[in-house]
């Protein structure tokens, strides 16, 4: 049986690498402004909840850097070669806002004060809300596509941001509206686990299985396989 090329052509890895370089650019710069309001609102308004948002944008653009760095490479081996690199940049960002996000969560939940209402912090949780799926999105279908792990890790920390900032648009509604403070930093806890998983996997290299540039077809794409992926990858998910 002829060999087939599961990968894809040069022309595209190109467009694919391309275009992951500007979504990584249009997630730095967002992420970048989303800091510096939350930040600046969340000390304004004592909000541990936005304050927290706004480190996780710091987290953010750390690990979106990473990924830029990689794919600032011209060359498809040197960009392969900084793959394990990236990874761990990115698992060692999740593992930091588990981190921060659980011990801030159990801080309000024992009482470090009550946060006032926060116009501008529900105004900036809507519009991440709106906007991060999108972004998450298209860098997650790139990345499979290319095959790189890296580039799928860096979007599910843009969709972990878009979980954030639904818990933190609650929390801070909640807490303008009727007062429930107590409902943000359990939502926060999830939120932790969530992010102590997705740092876990991207440590493994999980998530997407990069395709091979040049193998005849398995059992497993003769199943229905299409992206050639093997037990343990989501590449096809």
């Amino acid at each position: 049986m002829t060999a087939t090329s599961l990968g894809p052509s040069p022309a595209r890895r190109d467009a694919l690498t391309r275009r992951i370089r500007l979504l990584v650019a249009a997630t730095i710069t967002y992420n970048v402004v989303e800091a510096v309001v939350a930040l600046t609102a969340g000390t304004l308004a004592s909000s541990t909840a936005l304050i927290g948002f706004g480190l996780d944008s710091v987290i953010e653009v750390s690990s979106a850097a990473a990924v830029a760095w990689q794919f600032s490479a011209a060359d498809h081996a040197v960009r392969e070669a900084r793959e394990t690199t990236t990874l761990r940049i990115i698992a060692l960002s999740f593992f930091a806002l588990a981190a921060y996000v659980a011990v801030d969560a159990v801080r309000t939940l024992t009482g470090t004060g009550a946060a006032e209402p926060s116009v501008p912090g529900i105004v900036l949780a809507a519009l991440s809300l709106a906007v991060m799926p999108f972004l998450s999105a298209a860098q997650r279908r790139a990345g499979r596509e290319l095959g790189s792990a890296s580039a799928v890790a860096d979007s599910k920390q843009t969709l972990l941001c878009t979980y954030l900032s639904a818990v933190l648009l609650a929390g801070l509604v909640l807490n303008a509206t009727l007062g429930w403070s107590w409902a943000d930093p359990l939502a926060a806890l999830l939120i932790a686990a969530i992010a102590a998983k997705e740092g876990r996997d991207a440590w493994q290299g999980r998530g997407c299985c990069a395709p091979s540039t040049a193998a005849a077809p398995t059992a497993d794409t003769a199943a229905g396989d299409p992206c050639g992926c093997s037990p343990g990858c989501d590449c096809c998910a």
